[in-house]
């Protein structure tokens, strides 16, 4: 892909809520991360790391953040406050503004790495952060938490009641080796840990032997190599034996890695089209895909963006059944702008569509099996409908 960074990732859930968005698990059942990004790591589409550049044509008029930034600069104003309120005017319902140290986070994690404790977490009714998974060898193993563990506090205050999306920025910090001191209960039982942060690998893609005999190739960010990864974990696969492909959750990423992703299962041709501005672009598959394995592509309400990208192209071109329920419906293109204080203005400049022309912004994907329930079982049975081996 050439041309300007691109961008079609999901929406902040709210200013200070650094890196969380929409999506997946945010969606269905309330979760979010902080420490440990990946299926709610709110990542971006991109084809490089630049900007782009100043002459970009701008939406014209006060909606303009640039031009607002410049103008409370002038004043003595807070630029990036002037470039949320223009963005907030312009009707842009995808647009938003960054921090120049919110902007780096997002950098890091489509490195693959992130700086944090290694947990998720999520909200109970009752208002508690309540710890839901803990990464295998992360500082919060070392220390003992353990899922189902309640977080009171972080560094002296009192985290109950607050957003959780909030609690975890507190805990991920911004640099490796700094304390960080947590208040934690478990029952009856209250204490306290010091942990110090560590940098840390997302894991985006984990490849699992089925008791069929199938493999199951689970994507939940496309970060940086994650496209070579899929191809390799579908390269390691049994000969003629079917490949599942779980995007539940995958709120999209580098549009770059899910179109090299889509060169694990087609054989090159075309993987999707967008606008810029109006005008027209398109994106390809790399040749050599082994297009005899049966595939099945598991989606949800969390599969966004570069996830519904290869999953209509999946779709479209008859390589895969696709189980699951409809898609969220990201099919946005964002470009960033660098404000002049150094934070990032993200606007909308255009929209993907898959290989048929359908338009996925606000419509989502639709699959060819409807399941909300057992939905890998049912992938199973598709793929031994398709021939693969039981």
């Amino acid at each position: 892909m050439s041309g300007p960074e691109l961008y079609s990732r999901p929406r902040r859930i709210g200013r200070g809520a650094s890196l969380t968005l929409i999506f997946m698990t945010v969606l269905a059942a309330g979760a979010a991360t902080g420490s440990w990004p990946g299926e709610h790591q709110r990542p971006k589409e991109s084809a490089d790391s630049s900007l782009v550049a100043a002459h970009e044509k701008p939406i014209a008029g006060p909606t303009d953040p640039r031009d607002a930034a410049a103008e409370a600069m002038a004043d003595g104003k807070s630029p990036t406050k002037a470039a949320q309120d223009a963005v907030s005017r312009s009707g842009d319902r995808w647009g938003s503004v960054y921090s120049q140290g919110e902007y780096e986070e997002f950098e890091q994690a489509l490195d693959g790495e992130y700086t944090g404790i290694g947990l998720r977490a999520r909200r109970t009714a009752d208002g508690w952060v309540q710890v839901s998974k803990v990464r295998q060898g992360s500082p919060a193993q070392h220390a003992g938490i353990r899922e189902g563990d309640r977080i009171a506090a972080v560094d002296g205050e009192p985290v109950t009641g607050h957003p959780v999306t909030e609690v975890l920025a507190l805990l991920r910090g911004k640099h490796a080796g700094t304390p960080v001191h947590v208040g934690l209960q478990r029952g009856t039982r209250a204490w306290s840990e010091t942990l110090r942060r560590a940098n840390l690998s997302t894991d985006s893609v984990t490849s699992t032997r089925l008791p069929d005999g199938a493999t199951l190739v689970k994507v939940s960010a496309f970060t940086k190599g994650v496209g070579d990864q899929v191809r390799t974990a579908v390269g390691a696969a049994p000969a003629r034996s079917g490949v599942v492909l779980d995007l539940r959750g995958n709120a999209g990423g580098l549009v770059t890695e899910a179109v090299r992703a889509s060169s694990a299962f087609l054989d090159g041709g075309l993987v999707a089209t967008y606008d810029v501005r109006g005008a027209q672009r398109a994106l390809h598959a790399q040749r050599g895909a082994d297009t005899t394995r049966p595939v099945v592509v598991l989606v949800d309400s969390g599969t966004m963006s570069a996830a519904e990208l290869l999953t209509g192209a999946l779709q479209d071109r008859g390589r895969a059944v696709v189980v699951g329920s409809r898609t969220f419906g990201k099919g946005s293109v964002q470009m960033p702008s660098r404000l002049p204080d150094g934070s990032v203005a993200e606007l909308t400049v255009g929209h993907y569509r898959t290989p048929s022309g359908r338009a996925v912004d606000g419509r989502g994907i639709t699959p060819d099996l409807e399941a909300d329930a057992d939905t890998l079982r049912r992938a199973e049975t598709v793929l031994t409908g398709l021939g693969a081996p039981s």
